[in-house]
């Protein structure tokens, strides 16, 4: 009765003002020059022009809009299912308590199956899962052992399914800097929640056409549903969504091509990258550095090792500019100079600095690293975050990166340091170091 749904509407509300307020007030924003945007990127128009440009993501978001239309079908019917097809309402409140459960112990096991599979295979398993799930909920008629057990086999990968498209679309903000040249990761990022919302909307809208066409209206009971009204339902919450997800499932076995290896080594590229900015920002400006010196201090205690005999060619050679390797003796990463963090990468085992007189630096630890996808790096500065000389800035667990098979090696290069009058390295190979050594001297 209507006190039911008032107690009910204020749980809702309440709920939603208190996580309202604590977001509100315990989210910190840093306010910074790389947060302005002066492209005016609002509206649904901007979204789907980046998505036309950015092919990893618009097939992402088209198999997942499928896939999304199939599962809230199938969701929003099961209510129904219980109400009229096996007349027994309250057994949809014993799968929601399940389901709860079962979900927490889902999104528990994602880590260990990312670990084991990758995307793509593990995205095909658990859509076949739930396709069986769906073809034992359709004979499943009133035995509701058989039905929670096919409901939860349809319900158990939906959480794994939810992360990995979330982190293909995350990954599709680099390939998307890689292959446009520029950033879009605020409205990469939207592209999920805008694609959530409306296959629920296509789903919410034909739920109630769907209990028309099956007789399922007021007054109806599961003896007044006829076998020509269940032939109906059962076709609309089962035979449609397993269609949709059939169709998900092709698309994303084709047209997704963005494996944790591809987007491992677009970060490698993105990498090389790090100097052109500040070429062509000296280029403008006729000058690169503001004062005329600096000192940088050693970023990471260890022992030194001349930057060409380094195991990565790209360093070695020079490309990534002038400077000194350190094989580490701990993990704590510091501030080599007073300056502004221009680039946390988003695999976190590097972080691009510029000095307070506009000198371009880079902290690569690791060889390969990249590989590892953030795992045991921990960054503690943002993008746009001044910071001082001696701060920490970085921290990573050298047992994870042995672990893996990679080098540890920390690389700290100067971009176009063929610009500098001198650029001299004050520590020698096989030196023992800490962060309060000076590393490099540079006049203007």
């Amino acid at each position: 009765d209507d006190r039911g749904w008032f107690w009910f509407a204020f749980i809702v509300c309440a709920t939603a003002f208190l996580s309202a307020l604590a977001v509100g007030f315990g989210t910190r924003e840093v306010e910074n020059d790389l947060r302005k945007n002066e492209e005016d990127t609002a509206g649904i128009g901007a979204v789907l022009k980046m998505l036309v440009k950015n092919d990893q993501l618009l097939w992402v978001a088209i198999a997942y809009l499928f896939y999304g239309i199939g599962i809230n079908l199938v969701n929003a019917l099961e209510l129904y299912y219980f109400t009229y097809i096996m007349g027994f309402s309250k057994g949809f409140s014993i799968l929601s308590f399940i389901n709860m459960i079962v979900g927490l112990f889902s999104v528990s096991f994602f880590p260990f199956l990312a670990k084991k599979f990758n995307r793509k295979p593990l995205f095909i398993g658990c859509l076949t899962m739930m396709l069986i799930g769906l073809a034992v909920f359709s004979v499943a008629g009133s035995n509701l052992a058989l039905v929670l057990f096919a409901a939860e086999l349809f319900f158990i990968p939906q959480p794994v399914v939810f992360l990995i498209v979330l982190m293909i679309i995350t990954d599709s903000v680099e390939y998307g800097q890689w292959k446009l040249g520029h950033r879009d990761e605020s409205l990469a990022l939207s592209v999920r929640p805008l694609v959530d919302k409306f296959g629920g909307a296509i789903s919410n809208g034909v739920v109630g056409q769907i209990a028309v066409l099956a007789g399922m209206t007021t007054g109806a009971t599961a003896s007044s549903i006829t076998a020509s009204d269940q032939f109906t339902f059962k076709i609309m919450m089962f035979a449609i969504p397993a269609v949709m997800m059939l169709i998900g499932m092709f698309i994303f076995a084709k047209k997704i091509t963005l494996t944790e290896e591809r987007h491992a080594q677009i970060v490698a590229e993105l990498e090389k990258t790090w100097g052109d900015q500040f070429s062509s920002e000296s280029s403008e400006a006729g000058v690169l550095i503001k004062d005329d010196e600096l000192t940088a201090m050693v970023p990471v205690a260890g022992k030194v090792v001349a930057l060409n005999d380094v195991s990565d060619p790209t360093f070695a050679s020079g490309k990534m500019g002038s400077g000194v390797a350190i094989v580490p003796s701990d993990g704590k990463v510091y501030a080599p100079f007073d300056g502004v963090v221009k680039t946390v990468f988003v695999t976190r085992h590097a972080i691009g600095l510029v000095s307070d007189n506009g000198i371009p630096a880079l902290i690569h630890v690791g060889i390969g690293t990249v590989k590892m996808k953030g795992t045991g790096f921990v960054t503690y500065v943002n993008e746009g975050q001044h910071v001082t000389k001696g701060e920490q800035i970085m921290e990573f667990w050298d047992p994870a990166i042995k672990k893996a098979g990679l080098d540890d090696t920390v690389m700290f290069t100067f971009a176009n340091s063929d610009l500098f009058e001198k650029f001299e390295v004050e520590v020698k190979p096989g030196a023992e170091v800490s962060h309060t050594d000076v590393a490099v001297e540079i006049e203007k």
